[in-house]
């Protein structure tokens, strides 16, 4: 759009000085009037008003023309920086942090809104490890048609390794960030895949181990140098998957006015065509907020869920405690990052607005954004930490 008018704005400065009647018409001397009415007299718009008035008519059309001209020409430039720093901008985010991950390409099929994709964003951005995404239709699923395992997140790794299950990702490049002697796919042997039958009857897909960092003593103690942090780390990681995820649907959901705007930026961000979009927003929410209600019957939740979800983010803040940035200690660890991921899908509806003016996570939720946008894990990897 900015284009569009900067051209615009060059043809007319050009018409300006090309046409005769222009110089000899008093449209300049009128236009010029009212700039005197709008903007005032003296300095050097006086100078300036003063010169085309002495000028005639022709000298006021061939100023106002350069004027035109000279505002285009700087539109111009002004759009084209724009855009190439907005190419910029989206090259770095398919490429983030630089080969922190040894040279292998990572591939995220995803929601951009679903709290377990964005908890593997959390932890690439976190480490600055560069890869691609690939926003998979939520309808058809067109995109991952060539994988038996139908859920997001998947990542590829170099195109031949699959990883399924948010945790197990994390898990598993962390072990690999670490232990640099072992490949993904030797490190994916440790999280073998377990099936069965639910409570209602449907088969589901389970990972052994999915949240241990398999690690040697050494590694170990080196990554978890306070007792008891690596059972901590995997208990709220836990938490974050079994509870708190929980919590996000019947929140967003809670009342119709709340799912028709949570669907409205599902929409514009996630991968809809138009008729599926307008299907989506409307339908959807309104399913979604039936379902947010059986949800909340599901899990046992109060009537006003954000009590729940209030109780949650504080009980989490009190579990770090008020000696300790993170739970991580002065770095975030993974459980950092799986509650950062959960929570940060929440951003912009306004459950999010209600927990963090109710609760105590604010001043974590702040450090954790910064953590994230400064790539701050990428210089920890090849440390341990």
């Amino acid at each position: 759009m900015a284009a569009a008018c900067t051209r615009a704005l060059c043809k007319v400065g050009g018409g300006i000085l090309e046409s005769a009647a222009a110089r000899r018409s008093g449209t300049v001397s009128s236009y010029l009037a009212g700039s005197r009415r709008a903007f005032g007299s003296g300095g050097y718009r006086s100078k300036l008003l003063a010169s085309l008035r002495t000028g005639g008519a022709g000298g006021r059309g061939r100023v106002l023309g350069c004027a035109v001209l000279l505002g285009g020409g700087l539109g111009l430039y002004q759009t084209v920086k724009f855009r190439l720093q907005q190419h910029l901008a989206e090259e770095g985010t398919k490429v983030s942090g630089g080969g922190g991950a040894g040279g292998v390409k990572l591939t995220l099929y995803q929601y951009k809104t679903c709290p377990f994709c964005s908890k593997v964003r959390a932890f690439l951005d976190y480490h600055g490890l560069p890869y691609e995404i690939v926003e998979v239709n939520p309808v058809m699923r067109k995109e991952i048609k060539w994988s038996v395992y139908r859920k997001v997140p998947i990542l590829m790794v170099d195109s031949d390794v699959q990883l399924n299950d948010s945790s197990v990702i994390i898990s598993s490049l962390k072990t690999y960030l670490i232990s640099r002697d072992k490949s993904v796919s030797d490190i994916l042997r440790c999280y073998p895949e377990m099936k069965s039958v639910n409570e209602r009857g449907k088969e589901v897909t389970e990972y052994s181990n999915k949240y241990w960092v398999m690690l040697g003593e050494d590694e170990a103690a080196e990554l978890y140098p306070e007792k008891g942090a690596q059972k901590e780390e995997m208990k709220w990681r836990q938490w974050a998957d079994d509870w708190l995820v929980h919590l996000i649907s019947p929140n967003v959901y809670r009342t119709s006015g709340e799912a028709l705007a949570s669907f409205d930026y599902i929409v514009r961000e996630g991968k809809f065509g138009p008729y599926e979009g307008f299907f989506a927003k409307y339908v959807g929410a309104a399913a979604m907020f039936l379902i947010g209600k059986r949800l909340k019957s599901r899990h046992q939740l109060q009537d006003d869920v954000r009590q729940d979800l209030y109780k949650a983010v504080n009980d989490w803040v009190a579990a770090i405690g008020k000696n300790r940035k993170f739970m991580g200690g002065d770095h975030p660890n993974l459980a950092d990052l799986a509650v950062f991921g959960v929570l940060r899908v929440m951003e912009g509806l306004q459950a999010f607005d209600d927990m963090m003016e109710n609760t105590k996570v604010k001043h974590w939720y702040r450090r954790m954004e910064g953590a994230s946008l400064n790539r701050e894990g990428a210089s920890l990897n090849r440390e341990g930490r």
